[in-house]
């Protein structure tokens, strides 16, 4: 049974009285970083070598922090042991991050990135729509993009796999696509390793004739296994 979790404690530094996540555990893990802008990974300049070299299907990739310590907990917490609650500082964080604001306003759709029919059963909601709903709730969409049933967790997958598994597991509702030409919209996701998932979600909006896409996640792995 899930231990009750009294909403005064930080669910980082369990201070108390505290929010969620206290002012402190946020100053201290939460600072932006300079960041690739198409693939979100930590560089010098507002690009990196490999996306200079082969730019990534997005048009832009932001994230809140990078992946880790504590924020592999927080995540674990919300997705795998049903801390819905936790949508909502998460999508917070998110959102006052460097440049979030105005993708979100600009987008005409906010798009969850979809989990297959069984994983939704097994979990019982879909992680990026949490967010999703909590950043945009008139944009939030969860129904145009579609996933194929997994054959496998992608947890702890190589890149290789992941790219492998990520190849043809999307499609777009044929019925919105008419509705979609043309559009710019946020592609919503929690966690971004490879890109190989985001990636290829991005180039199936792009058959379907979506315009700009901005990659968004809350967190982001630092470093990309070759």
């Amino acid at each position: 049974m899930q231990r009750l979790r009294p909403p005064s404690i930080c669910h980082i530094c369990e201070a108390w009285p505290s929010a969620a996540l206290c002012d402190a555990c946020v100053q201290q893990f939460g600072q932006p970083i300079t960041r690739c802008h198409t693939c979100a990974l930590p560089a010098k300049a507002s690009r990196c070598f490999p996306c200079y070299h082969e730019p990534p299907p997005l048009d832009q990739c932001f994230t809140a922090v990078t992946y880790g310590h504590p924020w592999s907990d927080c995540i674990a917490k919300f997705k795998f042991h049903g801390d819905v609650g936790l949508a909502r500082i998460l999508a917070q964080l998110m959102r006052n991050a460097p440049w979030v604001e105005p993708a979100l306003e600009m987008a005409d759709s906010v798009i969850a990135m979809p989990v297959s029919a069984s994983r939704l059963r097994e979990r019982g909601f879909n992680q990026a729509y949490e967010l999703a709903k909590h950043l945009a709730p008139h944009k939030a969409d969860a129904k145009s993009l579609l996933r194929l049933e997994h054959a496998v967790h992608q947890v702890g997958a190589t890149r290789a796999e992941r790219l492998a598994q990520a190849r043809n597991t999307f499609w777009v509702d044929p019925n919105r696509i008419p509705s979609m030409q043309g559009q710019g919209v946020v592609l919503l996701d929690d966690v971004m390793t490879t890109g190989a998932t985001m990636f290829e979600a991005a180039r199936t909006l792009r058959k379907a004739g979506v315009a700009h896409i901005t990659g968004l996640v809350f967190a982001r792995a630092q470093l990309v296994e070759s």
